[in-house]
């Protein structure tokens, strides 16, 4: 990722706007290769913000600032936003894009704060810490009431094994305890690997003693921990959220530690904050923190080192080890590939909700046309499709590589001008241990991306909405059958493409549905003669 430099001599106006760590920004001040001038304005309304920006190339910020398109379009010599900490809600990343304007953010930087965080919790969850704290410090000494549980030979089950979860484990391991982990990426050889047991949410549900989650909050992973759950849960089992609000049904938690299923919880972070009047807070077997994950001298230093030696690369270099979004690229480049932007995401998107097993290999082929182009933002916007569903807003165009290859997928890009059939063909393939599988993928003119090959059977089919993907027999009445048990559970058929290699051989079906399809429907569909598998696929 490159971008136009300013001359070397040009004064570099670096605008920041949230108080930060002075020895965060140090890098910055002893900076000798770079004229940078730094401007420390806090605690401004918008206005007054964009009243003072339009000069500035460097704006820094934690949360507190939200920087909108409003203060995006004020700053007309802006390059470069920085953000001291993971979260970007507060910048607005399509008007940085749209502008050509970098982000930037410290992805690593809170990482062993939040880890340390959580065993602090969890230690203090086995041993009622802050309970028998808070009767010694009201007159009364009482060590029966206060019995706990060692970490020692107990079962960790870590939700989430990215950064922070496997900073968790190496810390959990410390203590001598078994550690289960679960993330949709995690292969048997990484898990090898770090001294953890891969397992599912059900599996890590059944035995662990303690459950800690470390998932982001996305539509996959709201309410992942809920009654059915806790009900797969051991009597007694303590449960840690450190991560995000929302990622345990906190209704489902009361309930369960009500019933006695749940013997404690610790709790950094709420749906709705500040949560001062949580019912949570109301029973004595929970323990929790104003969100203090990332609440360290050390983080809030290192979060804004990382964004400052960034900031000294990309004018240095013309590129950054943290982008969060699309780095400016020429506009006649940009105009060659950008209408395959949607579809690449798309096929990314559907091949990771019929793959089961963990990606290992990603291959995307270019043909036609297509070929001749820079096809590295398509790839990468196929790697964000295959990502998004377990990664959120967190991957983008420009991360999106970088996420895979740390999570050990193999990327690899073919190109051939020649596409049977077609002007343009974009083709992703995605490899497990196991199985492999395909999708396929162009512009109609007229009726914009389409899905035009699955498996390689020929359907076509707009990547839009919700759908059901089954692989049947092609053998009469499978499509009827299929047909009337959803009709049976109020399902309508908008649109259906089937697909077969032979007669009587393999079979495919792409049902286009009005609503998602519940695991429960799904089950009653997969009985059915001759049905092979059934996935439910949203787009």
């Amino acid at each position: 990722m490159t971008t136009e430099l300013l001359e070397a001599t040009q004064t570099i106006n670096v605008f920041i706007a949230d108080p930060l760590s002075e020895d965060g920004i140090f890098p910055l001040r002893q900076e000798t290769g770079l004229n940078l001038n730094l401007i420390v304005d806090t605690g401004l309304t918008p206005e007054e913000l964009i009243s003072k920006i339009a000069d500035v190339h460097v704006l820094l910020v934690r949360s507190q600032t939200t920087v909108t398109r409003e203060v995006i379009e004020a700053a007309k010599n802006l390059k470069l936003i920085g953000r001291a900490g993971v979260g970007v809600d507060n910048i607005d990343l399509t008007a940085a894009t749209e502008h050509g304007i970098i982000v930037v953010n410290a992805p690593d930087g809170n990482t062993n704060s939040a880890a340390e965080h959580t065993i602090a919790m969890m230690t203090s969850l086995a041993r009622h810490i802050p309970q028998a704290f808070n009767t010694l410090k009201n007159g009364k000494w009482d060590r029966k009431s206060y019995v706990g549980v060692e970490l020692k030979n107990k079962t960790l089950g870590v939700v989430g094994f990215g950064r922070i979860g496997v900073e968790v484990a190496y810390r959990a391991k410390g203590s001598r305890m078994n550690v289960m982990a679960y993330d949709p990426f995690l292969s048997e050889e990484r898990a090898n690997e770090l001294g953890v047991t891969k397992a599912t949410v059900e599996e890590i549900c059944q035995a662990a003693d303690f459950i800690t989650v470390h998932t982001p909050l996305l539509p996959e992973t709201r309410n992942l921990l809920n009654k059915e759950k806790f009900d797969l849960m051991k009597d007694g089992v303590r449960v840690i959220n450190c991560a995000r609000g929302g990622i345990i049904n906190e209704d489902d938690l009361y309930d369960a530690i009500l019933s006695g299923k749940v013997a404690g919880a610790a709790l950094d972070v709420f749906v709705e904050e500040p949560a001062t009047d949580h019912k949570l807070l109301t029973l004595p077997q929970v323990i929790a923190t104003p969100h203090l994950g990332a609440s360290t001298v050390e983080a809030q230093e290192s979060v804004a080192v990382d964004v400052s030696n960034d900031i000294i690369k990309f004018f240095k270099t013309g590129t950054v080890t943290n982008p969060v979004n699309m780095p400016s690229i020429p506009k006649e480049k940009l105009a060659e590939v950008e209408p395959f932007f949607a579809l690449a995401e798309k096929l990314g998107k559907f091949l990771i909700q019929v793959t089961a097993g963990t990606v290992k290999e990603l291959n995307i082929s270019y043909a036609g046309e297509v070929a001749n182009y820079d096809v590295r933002p398509l790839t990468a916007n196929a790697i964000k499709g295959l990502l998004s569903t377990n990664h959120g807003t967190h991957v983008n165009d420009v991360n999106a590589r970088y996420l895979a290859e740390r999570v050990g997928i193999k990327i690899n890009e073919h190109k051939t001008t020649t596409a049977k059939g077609f002007t343009n063909l974009v083709i992703v393939e995605v490899k497990t241990g196991e199985e492999t599988h395909s999708v396929a993928g162009t512009l109609l003119n007229g009726l914009g991306a389409r899905i035009v090959k699955v498996e390689g059977f020929v359907v076509d089919v707009k990547p839009e909405g919700n759908y059901l993907y089954i692989k049947n027999t092609d053998k009469p009445g499978a499509i009827g059958r299929v047909a009337m048990k959803l009709a049976e559970s109020d399902i309508n058929i908008a649109t259906m493409q089937v697909g077969r290699d032979e007669v009587g051989g393999s079979a495919v079906m792409m049902l286009g549905v009005d609503n998602e399809v519940t695991a429960e429907e799904i089950a009653v569909v997969s009985t059915l003669e001759n049905i092979d598998e059934v996935k439910s696929i949203n787009l």
